[in-house]
């Protein structure tokens, strides 16, 4: 569906459209008008298989680009297929697997490119280096450094039809404060926007149509809070993109008008890319639920979006009745791809299917909600990891916290689908003032955010992000007490940006793994009651 075609949209559309082209230099010989169309992705989260209501999964992602490939060859254009990054870490199958499938799937689907993501420092640097001989693409990253040289491949540029396109990639400077510090010893990540001021006049001079594909998150109107500046930021403060092809948020970045994203975007109806200082911005959301497509037109050094579409990929609807039904037309997967990544599936399947106990309802961890609002699965999570260490309270950053668990039944898979990530479990004994000091860092930060706490044994009043009051055991904590409070190491080495305390002289990291520690909660406390488990009025915000 064209811009120009799109009703509720009209006035968004137009005015996006409306803004002017970037200009290189003018081609010393005369060419025909380039049809490119970029197809996307971004935060694949290890979902190379479909999921119990048959939506995603790489099979039938590429049917539908091998669709589009052909539709767009039998016009006389080019395309170019580009991911946002994070390809690690979402699903147990993928995750013991060290994401081979995923990387290897995405290989046989044709990537040109992807940025690296923060998830891909997960694993140890032996993993990553594996994963990438694995793929006969790039992963790009300008800004990530290790001795004073670039770890990786900063850019590559591509010829489509007489036509250059130099495709850059950019990494969030906060992964230095989201993985281990093992897995990035002597590895900086620099501020990505540096990095492309430096880059884009050189890539202008070079090449036709210049893109960024990146891992950084889209914040309407640079609105970040706790996170590090992001797609609007960098394209604000460095003219000459024409394209950003974004990750880390995981949104779809549908637009009602500028910096005003549409947050009830609903699969199937029209999306209007974000436009900021000339830079068409775009994301796919996440796990390959869409393949956003753009068509452009380079003409006379004019590069025109005349474009763009969100394509679901199999999602499904739930109605007023419960049932689901397709958002739009059924997609067949891919028999080979397929064929290919069974072996992979039922390898992961045979590991994980074994039941550990069993629950009477959901147990929330659904993202939009954990990293808003305290859930029960949030404390459920804080109080296995206060049972194991025997600590007072306990804290998690959201951020740790993947997926639900469901009612009924619960397989270790599903425990894993939650917490992924194999932290471990520490306790630090603090006094009561260095406990409210760090309380009051939680209370901080901004609901939204990975760094939202989740916790247990403690009552939290905060206003405005500032600590009112907190309360452990019901009482107020006294300043001169010492309490044991739980955190995983993640959260103990400053991760998502909460104080360090893994440098205190009183923080033992247990070395239980924290699904392990949740696996044997569940299993010595089942059937879990829901009911047992809701915050209550555990975090008052006003």
């Amino acid at each position: 569906m064209r811009f120009k075609s799109w009703p509720s949209l009209a006035v968004a559309a137009v005015a996006l459209l409306a803004a002017g082209c970037t200009t290189p230099p003018a081609p010393s010989v005369a060419r025909a008008p380039l049809k490119l169309t970029i197809l996307h992705t971004n935060d694949h989260h290890g979902r190379f298989w479909p999921n119990a209501d048959g939506e995603y999964g790489l099979a039938a992602r590429k049917t539908l680009i091998d669709r589009v490939r052909a539709e767009v060859a039998a016009a006389g254009g080019h395309t170019l297929l580009l991911d946002g990054g994070d390809v690690n870490t979402g699903v147990p199958e993928s995750d013991l697997q060290d994401a081979e499938p995923d990387f290897k799937g995405m290989d046989r689907l044709g990537y040109d490119a992807m940025a690296v993501g923060n998830h891909e420092f997960d694993k140890p640097p032996a993993v990553l280096a594996k994963q990438r001989q694995w793929v006969g693409f790039p992963l790009l990253s300008a800004n990530i450094y290790r001795d004073g040289r670039r770890l990786f491949e900063p850019y590559r540029i591509f010829e489509r039809g007489g036509y250059r396109i130099a495709v850059m990639g950019l990494t969030t400077d906060d992964t230095a404060r989201m993985v281990l510090p093992d897995h990035i010893a002597g590895v900086t990540f620099r501020k990505p926007a540096d990095e492309a001021a430096q880059l884009v006049p050189q890539l202008r001079r070079q090449a036709d149509m210049v893109i960024a594909a990146t891992h950084m998150g889209h914040y309407p109107d640079g609105q970040r809070g706790v996170n590090a500046p992001g797609d609007v930021a960098m394209a604000r403060a460095v003219p000459g993109l024409d394209l950003i092809v974004g990750g880390h948020s995981q949104n779809p970045v549908c637009m009602l008008a500028e910096n005003r994203r549409n947050p009830s975007h609903v699969p199937g109806q029209p999306c209007a890319p974000d436009r900021q200082n000339g830079a068409w911005i775009v994301q796919a959301h996440e796990w390959g639920k869409y393949v956003g497509r753009a068509d452009f037109v380079i003409d006379g050094g004019r590069v025109e979006l005349v474009r763009y579409q969100l394509m679901p990929v199999n999602l499904k609807l739930r109605g007023a009745d419960g049932k689901k039904t397709l958002a739009t037309e059924a997609i067949a997967e891919d028999a080979g791809l397929r064929a290919f990544l069974q072996p992979f599936q039922q390898a992961g399947q045979g590991r994980l299917s074994v039941t550990i106990g069993a629950a009477d309802g959901v147990l929330d961890g659904d993202r939009a909600r954990v990293r808003q609002q305290p859930t029960n699965l949030g404390t459920l999570i804080a109080r296995a990891m206060m049972d194991r260490t025997g600590a007072d309270l306990a804290l998690i950053n959201s951020g740790g916290v993947r997926d639900s668990l469901p009612a009924g039944p619960i397989t270790y898979r599903d425990v894993l689908k939650v917490q992924p990530f194999a932290n471990t479990v520490g306790v630090v004994t603090l006094t009561g003032a260095e406990l409210l000091d760090y309380l009051g860092a939680a209370a901080k930060m901004t609901p939204g955010a990975g760094g939202f706490a989740q916790t247990a044994g403690v009552q939290l009043r905060i206003a405005a992000g500032r600590l009112l009051e907190a309360r452990v055991a019901g009482q107020p904590i006294d300043a001169q007490r010492r309490y044991r409070l739980s955190i995983n190491n993640f959260t103990a080495i400053g991760g998502d940006g909460y104080p360090k305390l893994n440098t205190h002289p009183n923080y033992v990291d247990s070395g239980f793994n924290d699904a392990e520690v949740l696996r044997a909660y569940i299993a010595r406390h089942s059937p879990l009651k829901v009911a047992d488990y809701a915050p209550g009025d555990a975090v008052q915000r006003r």
